[in-house]
């Protein structure tokens, strides 16, 4: 019996017995029929492939082998499932791309997250231990009486800065973190004019640069007893040893006066009288972090402070744009209004400007002395917008609601037009009020249209980090406190002080990761428990 199968004749065969067909093997894909889709299919996939195979080279080449066997399964993967001819396949070749992507940048960020949250990773605290050992025996040196004078040459590579030395009559380059080693230099009367893969820097450039020059150490060799490489005037090289002695038998480290260094469990080497040595390493600390954020005055007081602002925050962000929103989506649904389609193009306007264009826009008009509002309408009275602590909070409450009433807007008014027009004849048909049913037909669809981006939105203005940033800068400061937390920081933005990336204190990156997490928990929590709340909006309906 011939049966036609995706526009292809295939034989069926009629089981005797049961007289029913027999099923015939599922069809092939094109994953190797060399059809035209095949050869579009195998020049892309020949571009992922190449991408992964020089990430794959990055990853060994900078010793990353957790990365390196990470890749090594996506490639394998990934050619699997798009070569297979397994019709069963087929839904994977969706899924792949999506799934790979939430597990580089959600699901791994989050458990690189957690991992650091334990550690004391941070300034101090960066490398490894030999690191350390290395770093600490770099910061008290002295130069080696009658050494020789090598000739030198300030190069670059990228953002890291070397030394190209000639010494024992061969051309050497390193870097603070990269011993000498021999490199193919070109030489000319005795000086190096031409390093592979480095820039030479000329006078110029070494003059914008000249105190990291004069700073600059690199080690001989991996043994930093050998000494280090240092210059004065960026022309001439002399070499330099440590003060400390590293003994690696008993694992101290001893300084001139004979006092005795050892490791400690933080992660750095620690003297008999509580004294440390400058450079630590990265080590494991358990739920120190946490403790830290929750009992040490200097963190615990100004976090509550913040977590309590921080619901505030998002709880008003959600409410008052939520109302504005749905107000103007209600009045502009209304089938007798003229010249609707304006009016909604006007409503989306702020929209469509980029957030962070606004608030800076917002930071210069709420500006105490020069500002459009203070100057334009109020006079020139010079009203502290951005400075006080309760007019700061409500600035960006209202800022906020100038930024996201019109994402409110659309949403209602989808939600709106979306609600069968029958059902409200039906209710006032049955003698309801406008209010009646408003509240009790309208609101219960809208909310189960909307309560699912109530809830995302809720999550966004718990992190909406560059509001804060661009409007406030977290400002004005909490008085008293030991770290650097404003009044109208929220979580997020504390966090980020707190790791030390604006540079206004010591970086630490793993006390912020702790508070990461515990914001990722919160968030979570409410997530769920809304989202419950949802479902039995649903059943109710």
């Amino acid at each position: 019996m011939l049966l036609p199968k995706r526009g292809r004749m295939t034989t069926r065969e009629v089981d005797p017995t049961s007289g029913k067909l027999k099923k015939s093997p599922p069809a092939n894909s094109h994953a190797n029929d060399f059809s035209p889709g095949f050869f579009v299919k195998l020049l892309l996939m020949l571009v992922v492939d190449a991408l992964l195979i020089f990430l794959m080279m990055l990853a060994w080449q900078a010793e990353q082998y957790g990365v390196l066997a990470a890749l090594a399964v996506i490639f394998v993967i990934v050619n699997w499932v798009y070569f297979s001819p397994s019709a069963r396949i087929i839904p994977a070749k969706y899924l792949t791309p999506g799934l790979i992507f939430l597990a580089v940048f959600q699901v791994f960020v989050v458990f690189y997250t957690a991992t650091v949250a334990f550690t004391n990773y941070g300034q101090g605290h960066n490398s490894t231990k030999e690191s350390a050992i290395r770093a600490n025996m770099m910061q008290q040196v002295e130069r080696v009486p009658d050494s020789e004078v090598l000739p030198l040459v300030v190069v670059r590579q990228g953002d890291t800065l070397g030394f190209a030395v000639i010494r024992d009559g061969e051309a050497q380059v390193g870097s603070a973190e990269v011993p000498l080693e021999p490199v193919g230099a070109t030489i000319t009367d005795g000086a190096i004019v031409e390093v592979p893969g480095w820039d030479v820097l000329d006078r110029g450039a070494i003059r914008d640069i000249q105190r990291e020059v004069t700073e600059l150490q690199v080690a001989v060799s991996d043994d930093p007893e050998e000494g280090f490489v240092g210059t004065p005037n960026a022309r001439e090289g002399y070499m330099y040893r440590s003060l400390l002695d590293y003994d690696p038998v008993a694992d101290t480290m001893t300084t001139p006066d004979g006092v005795v260094y050892s490791p400690n469990d933080h992660g750095q080497f620690q003297a008999e009288d509580g004294s440390t040595l400058r450079v630590g390493w990265k080590v494991n600390v358990g739920f120190e972090n946490f403790t830290t954020a929750f009992g040490d005055a200097r963190y615990a007081g100004p976090f509550w402070q913040v977590l309590i602002w921080n619901f505030a925050f998002a709880f008003l962000s959600v409410a008052t744009t939520f109302l504005l929103g749905l107000a103007f989506a209600m009045l502009l649904n209304n089938a007798r209004l003229q010249g609707k389609k304006i009016y909604r193009t006007l409503m989306i306007l702020p929209y469509a400007f980029p957030s962070f264009m606004t608030a800076l826009l917002f930071a210069g008009m709420m500006n105490r002395r020069f500002g459009f509002f203070n100057v334009v309408m109020f006079g020139g009275a010079e009203v502290p917008w951005l400075t006080d602590p309760w007019l700061a909070k409500l600035s960006l409450i209202l800022v906020n609601l100038w930024m996201g009433f019109p994402y409110m807007f659309l949403v209602c008014t989808g939600a709106l037009q979306s609600i069968p027009g029958d059902m409200i004849e039906a209710a006032r048909i049955d003698g309801a009020s406008k209010f009646r049913v408003w509240r009790s037909v309208t609101m219960p669809l809208l909310f189960i249209a909307v309560a699912p981006l109530l809830i995302a939105s809720f999550a966004f203005n718990f992190n909406n980090f560059s509001l804060v940033k661009m409007l406030t800068d977290g400002g004005p400061r909490i008085e008293g406190a030991s770290v650097p937390i404003g009044h109208t920081d929220i979580l997020i933005s504390m966090v980020y002080n707190i790791s030390g990336l604006d540079g206004t204190a010591a970086r630490n990156y793993g006390l912020a990761s702790a508070l990461s997490i515990v914001i990722f928990l919160i968030v979570a929590v409410i997530s769920a428990i809304s989202f419950r709340r949802t479902q039995s909006l649903e059943d109710i309906n």
